[in-house]
This record gives C-alpha cells, structure tokens and sequence, in this order.
C-alpha cells in the first residue's frame, strides 16, 4: 500500500498509473506536480489525483513513492528540483523510455546513484497524450521493465515491482544497457520510420491526395506518427546512439528488399515476405 504517490508529470502514463492504484485500492493519497495549473486542475476534476503542487519539493514532501514522468529532457532539472526534499522513506522511479540517459542523469544530481531509485520503464502507452488519456486499465497485462543497478537498494526494487502489479502490469528486470538495444529495435525504430513515412509522404507536394486514399493498413502502420513529438525528440537524443545501429541495420536489409525489386526477383521477395510473417506470426501474435 502506498500511502503518499507524488506523480510528476501527470498525462497519459503517470495518469493511467494513479487510475489503476485507485482502481486497486493501493494508494491512499496522489498528489500531482508539474509546471501548468490548468493541466494540473484537470487531473483533479477528472479524479486523477487528490490535489497538486507546482512547486517540485513541496510536492514531494511526506510522499512514500515519487514517479517521475516527464520527458526526458526533463529529467535531470526534476532531480536537481527534487534533490533534499524527498523524506528518507520514500522511493523514486521514472517512468523514461531510454535508461541510460536517465541513470547518468541521477548520478550527476545525487553526486551518485541513490540507492533508493528504481529506473523504470512501462511498455505500455497509445498515441493520445494528457491527463485526459489516461486510462485505468492501460498496464493491464503489460510489460514494465525496471532496470536496478548495483546500487539499488532491494527493497526499493521490491516496493516498485509491487506498485506496478497492483497496477496488473507483469514487471521483469533487465540491464540499462540491455534495455536501451532492446527498446531501440523494438518501439524507438518502429516510431522514426513511421514518423519518417508520414513526413515523406507529406513532401510529396500533392495537396494531401495520397493521405485521401490512405487504408487501414496506412493508418495502422503510421498511427504513433501522432505521438508526442517532444517525447520522441528526446528519446531519439538520450538513446541515440543504439537507435542509430538500428536504422543502419534496417537500412540494409532495405537495401536487399529495394535490389528484389529493381531485379524483379520474385523468389527473393516471397521468401523475405513469408520470413517476415512467420516471425511476426511466431515472436507477436502468440
């Protein structure tokens, strides 16, 4: 049970977060923090959270569990904002795409990784952003990575996996470097190119026609184009360099895929298109 939840950054992820401990009956009390006091009295008319500070450390004075869920950009200014104000009971976590950045990030602040920080990363989410996103049952059966280090005290470790569960998500570990090749290849890559395509598409000079005839498979391929360009921009800068051997990966197998096609090798493009369903067949829809 959590007493206190200090959620800063209250959109769609810590939002779904404080929802689904409600639903649980798992926290008696979220406060919210964040730099708006429109956004923040939204989260309270909406039952969001109990009330809201826009002063960092006030905000986080006598809470038992602090989540930090703001881009990543932001990350290092909320410690720094933070750092002496958190009660000597009281466990941090982050809710950032890419660890590495976030790791080092706290080292600097806290002159050392505190051992009662957890890294976190819920992979879970939509394309819709804010509090009015939000959602009760968005971890539902979801994976949430956390990604202690050494220095981590157990307990702490302990204390997020158990608010994540009672959130449903299924909570697993996993190294920060690991994490960020793993995150790289499957959710940060997967967002550039569509990003890329949308974009492309749009520089096509044609007034918006080939988005007209734009079908379900456009739509489902390209929909976390509509995702928060800031977020991404950040991820894209904190894990670049591991999402750039992705993109010089995928670069070359599109290279093979483009020589099928100029050397009209039908065999070559059955056998890379039938690899690829059986993949997805056997790794995602399981």
């Amino acid at each position: 049970m959590i007493e206190r939840l200090c959620i800063i950054g209250v959109g769609l992820i810590g939002g779904s977060l404080a929802r689904a401990l409600r639903d649980a009956g798992f926290c008696r009390e979220v406060v919210g923090a964040g730099r708006n006091p429109a956004h923040l009295q939204k989260a309270v008319d909406l039952g969001v959270i109990d009330r809201y500070e826009t002063d960092l450390a006030r905000a986080v004075a006598g809470a038992d569990m602090v989540l930090v869920s703001v881009p990543l950009g932001a990350m290092a200014a909320v410690f720094s904002a933070i750092k002496g104000h958190l009660d000597g009971h009281a466990v941090l976590t982050d809710a950032g795409s890419a660890k590495g950045g976030v790791v080092d990030a706290a080292r600097q602040v806290f002159a050392g990784l505190p051992a009662f920080f957890v890294p976190g990363h819920p992979i879970a989410g939509t394309e819709q952003s804010g509090v009015e996103a939000s959602f009760a049952s968005l971890y539902r059966d979801r994976r949430v990575i956390l990604t202690p280090l050494p220095e981590t005290d157990t307990r702490a470790t302990a204390r997020v996996r158990e608010m994540w569960e009672a959130a449903g998500a299924e909570v697993v570990e996993m190294d920060p470097v690991h994490h960020d090749a793993v995150l790289a290849a499957t959710s940060h890559l997967p967002h550039v190119l569509a990003y890329a395509l949308v974009e492309s598409l749009a520089r096509l000079g044609d007034d918006g026609e080939v988005f007209a005839y734009a079908a379900g498979g456009f739509r489902d391929f390209t929909r976390i184009a509509s995702s928060d360009p800031v977020m991404w921009r950040d991820i894209c800068l904190a894990n670049g360099d591991a999402i750039q051997l992705m993109i010089e990966h995928f670069v070359a197998d599109l290279q093979e895929l483009t020589g099928a096609i100029q050397n009209r090798d039908g065999q070559l493009l059955l056998d890379l298109f039938t690899s690829a369903r059986d993949a997805r067949d056997r790794y995602v829809e399981k």
